[in-house]
C-alpha cells in the first residue's frame, strides 16, 4: 500500500521536510509514505479567496487516480486516536488500495473535494500551521505501522 500526502504549499523549512523524511525512511515498501506538495492558489491583496481554492482543487484533483481512498484533513472531520488510526490503516492496507491523504491551503479543502473524500479526519481541534501538520501526519502513520506490526516504538 502506498500512503500519497498531497498538500497545498510548497519551500517548506527544512526542519519539516527532515523530520518528513525520517519517519518516510522508518516505512516499510509495503507501507511506504509520499508527499507531493501543491501550489497555493493566487492569494494577495483583494484576492479572491474562493477562486483561490478552487484552484487548489483543481490541481489537486488533476493529481487523483480513480481508485485511490481520499482521506480528507480538516478541523470538522473525526479524531482518532493513534489506535483508531492503526485501525483505520489496517483495513486500508487489506482493501488493497492506495490512500490519498488531502491537507488544503490556509482556507481549507474545496467543499466538492471535502465531499468527494471517503472519509474526514481531524488531527485536532487546534489550528496547526501546515508545515507541522506535515510532521504530525508523518511521525502518526509511523507510529499506526508500529501498533499494526507490534513494534515497541509505541510504548
Amino acid at each position: 500500500m502506498k500512503v500519497r500526502l498531497l498538500a497545498v504549499g510548497t519551500r517548506m523549512p527544512g526542519w519539516v521536510t527532515d523530520g518528513v523524511e525520517e519517519y518516510r525512511k522508518r516505512l516499510p515498501r509495503d507501507f511506504r509514505l509520499e508527499v507531493e506538495e501543491i501550489a497555493p492558489g493566487h492569494r494577495g491583496k483583494n484576492a479572491d479567496t474562493a477562486r483561490a481554492v478552487a484552484q487548489e482543487a483543481e490541481r489537486i484533483e488533476a493529481r487523483l487516480k480513480g481508485d485511490e481512498h481520499l482521506v480528507a484533513l480538516e478541523v470538522l472531520g473525526k479524531p482518532w486516536t493513534t489506535e483508531r488510526l492503526a485501525d483505520e490503516a489496517d483495513q486500508w492496507r487489506h482493501a488493497g488500495r492506495d490512500v490519498v491523504l488531502l491537507v488544503g491551503g490556509p482556507d481549507g479543502l474545496a467543499p466538492t473535494l471535502s465531499a468527494r473524500a471517503h472519509q474526514r479526519w481531524s488531527l485536532s481541534p487546534l489550528t496547526l500551521p501546515h508545515p507541522l501538520v506535515r510532521l504530525v501526519l508523518a511521525e502518526q502513520l509511523y507510529r499506526a505501522w508500529t501498533l499494526m506490526v507490534g513494534h515497541p516504538y509505541h510504548r
